[in-house]
């Protein structure tokens, strides 16, 4: 089948799929050793388990080794794996499972609980509000941060799909662009990791999906892309195709390391897009996209807000100077949250899961 050789690539889901080659030169520092001959504990990363986020985690390790060479040391670095909420129960919405915090809250507990030392996010995951104690001051370099669209039948957009034709998405977020552009489709809820996902597609349970071309880019099947949609036909999420890496925020150790590693133009970007994500108090509830970009010295910002069902859309666009980033995504929610007005969040909090998604479990 079209995706079968991908899927059966990645499909171990295990820390070892990921893992370099072992390093043959040994760093002289003497890391795991303190100045009174007692043992120093390895920097330990704290990970989801699906073979994107240990995609992700390697790819931390890989950045921190390239800046701290000591790091290269065998057992310098701990993967901890653990699964979360949000990977254990694949049968419901997110929105039935309350939304944001179910990819994070157990690498939190973690974290806090000194099991870990960093952990290793999708940004797109992390809510706008950090547990207190904790810190994000990190994204690695941005990857693209459009959608993909999916199809075993070579279809390239969403306005070639017939009338009827049926994609597979858990997000609001597209499900609300994609209902604007043709009512006639049927979004069904569709959960589990990318292998999963493809694999149904395989199957014929759906005619399509999107994926965030970052994740495959990631895990090398980026060529499982019919093709990549801009931004006039799919805004991507707040945060897409970003890495955040968070510790707690009283650990010097952790922070030199992760500081180093920081993206600043990706930094800054995020932190626009969270803050207009924070203005409108988005959540699984609500459709919402945005964006932030650096053009010529300037950071420009789209960002939209949408019923489920598309009906209704509204959307901003500003440019203004990089140090106003926090400022420009927050007032760009504000903006939108005042147009919108309260009767549109009202109905958003009154509709039950099942009225917002009318979409069934695949």
């Amino acid at each position: 089948m079209k995706f079968s050789a991908a899927i059966s690539f990645l499909l171990v889901g295990t820390a070892a799929a990921f893992a370099p080659a072992p390093v043959a030169h040994k760093s002289s520092s003497a890391l795991f050793m303190a100045e009174d001959g007692g043992e120093i504990k390895p920097l330990r990363i704290g990970t989801r388990g699906s073979p994107l986020a240990l995609a992700q985690a390697y790819e931390t390790r890989r950045r921190l080794i390239e800046n701290f060479p000591e790091l290269e040391e065998d057992g310098a670095i701990e993967i901890c794996v653990m699964k979360t909420q949000g990977d254990m129960i694949l049968d419901k919405s997110l929105m039935e499972l309350g939304g944001k915090g179910l990819f994070t809250k157990e690498l939190d507990t973690a974290l806090l609980g000194d099991e870990v030392d960093i952990c290793v996010h999708s940004m797109k995951d992390v809510p706008t509000w950090l547990p207190e104690g904790t810190v994000l001051p990190c994204n690695l370099p941005r990857e693209d941060t459009n959608d993909a669209f999916i199809t075993a039948n070579g279809i390239k957009s969403i306005s070639e799909l017939p009338d009827n034709a049926v994609i597979g998405t858990a997000s609001l977020r597209r499900q609300a662009q994609i209902l604007a552009q043709n009512p006639t489709l049927k979004c069904v809820n569709f959960r589990g990791n990318v292998q999963t996902r493809l694999r149904k597609l395989d199957d014929g349970v759906v005619d399509a999906t999107l994926l965030a071309i970052a994740g495959l880019k990631r895990m090398e099947m980026q060529d499982c892309a019919t093709s990549v949609l801009d931004w006039n036909e799919m805004l991507p999420a707040v945060a897409q195709g970003a890495i955040g890496i968070q510790c707690r925020s009283d650990d010097e150790r952790s922070l030199k390391y992760i500081n180093a590693l920081n993206h600043m133009d990706t930094h800054v970007c995020v932190n626009c897009e969270r803050a207009f994500l924070e203005a409108l108090d988005g959540n699984c509830k609500t459709p919402i996209a945005g964006q932030a970009r650096i053009i010529d010295g300037k950071i420009v910002f789209r960002g939209l807000i949408a019923m489920p069902d598309g009906s209704l859309k509204y959307e901003t666009e500003k440019t203004g100077a990089i140090e106003d980033a926090v400022k420009i995504g927050r007032e760009a929610g504000e903006e939108l949250k005042a147009e919108a007005g309260d009767k549109f969040f009202e109905m958003m909090v009154e509709m039950s899961p099942q009225q917002v998604l009318g979409q069934l479990t695949k």
